[in-house]
């Protein structure tokens, strides 16, 4: 991406959002940096997309290499303006100190301006296009996974899912469990207010985290693709804790980011708790 005086990125947007304590980022921070953005930077962000593999079958172009960067930073700023959005934690510290928060006009003007179209679709719960943020446990344990309330919207960018859409939801045992499928790690997610998160940004120094990727899922008239640019990861079972998973659970933390209910082999885990449940390594995993 460009480097020229006027450009702006996301990652100074995140830092301007972490250094605002008042309660007027988006005429402070956000609109500012978008009347710069609006123009060279909304261009690439839609040329890069663009370019983007359609299916695992593709070869990624080497020209999205930064473009990952771009929109794992860009999500990070989702990330952090969807906290208030969030249940408060259990216990202090709450993640949700210290950041601004946006109305959700706000947010999804931010991204509009961008080129995204936000969706608040709920009329079939869809892992593809849904987090669950908290669960109401039905007495049937068979009831299906049943969206009550949107709590924030998702965003799209052309057939790439740039963010699913945060829902309130009342299942079954069977389909998603209250304490699982809503507090146990999110993966490749910088950070909720309400439950861990795991992206290969963890560990890294204040630079080096940023040249993390982006997560690319995106919907064609062929069906859903799932992790598509994925690029030099290991794709097979990396941990002990990856092969206590059956093949059915794998695929399930792939297609919610987290898992919803409690593995079959949970006993063998490292961590007994569904919040320690970090051990996992789907990074590479895909599927079509």
């Amino acid at each position: 991406m460009d480097t020229e005086d006027t450009w702006v990125d996301a990652r100074e947007l995140f830092h301007a959002l972490a250094d605002h304590k008042d309660a007027d980022a988006f005429p402070r921070v956000v609109q500012p940096w978008l009347r710069q953005a609006e123009a060279e930077y909304a261009d690439a962000l839609a040329e890069g997309i663009g370019m983007l593999p359609r299916s695992s079958g593709e070869e990624l172009d080497e020209r999205c290499g930064d473009l990952l960067w771009e929109l794992y930073a860009l999500s990070r700023v989702s990330d952090v303006l969807l906290l208030s959005y969030q249940p408060r934690p259990a216990e202090d510290p709450d993640p949700a100190d210290g950041w601004p928060s946006l109305t959700v006009a706000e947010y999804q003007e931010l991204f509009t301006r961008l080129g995204m179209t936000p969706f608040t679709e709920a009329s079939a719960f869809d892992p593809f296009l849904h987090e669950i943020v908290e669960v109401e446990q039905a007495e049937d344990p068979d009831e299906p996974i049943r969206v009550t309330e949107v709590v924030w919207p998702g965003l799209w960018h052309g057939p790439l899912l740039f963010g699913r859409a945060g829902v309130r939801v009342r299942a079954g045992v069977r389909h998603a469990e209250r304490g699982v499928a809503d507090r146990s790690p999110l993966y490749w997610t910088y950070l909720r207010r309400h439950r861990p998160t795991v992206d290969l940004s963890q560990g890294w120094g204040s630079n080096s985290q940023w040249r993390t990727d982006f997560r690319v899922d995106v919907r064609t008239p062929a069906g859903d693709h799932l992790n598509v640019g994925e690029r030099g990861t290991d794709t097979g079972l990396v941990t002990e804790a990856d092969a206590l998973l059956t093949p059915a659970e794998r695929l399930e933390l792939l297609r919610h980011r987290c898992l919803v209910r409690a593995p079959e082999r949970q006993d063998a885990l490292p961590e007994h708790a569904p919040e320690r449940w970090v051990d996992f390594f789907p990074f590479g995993w895909q599927s079509d």
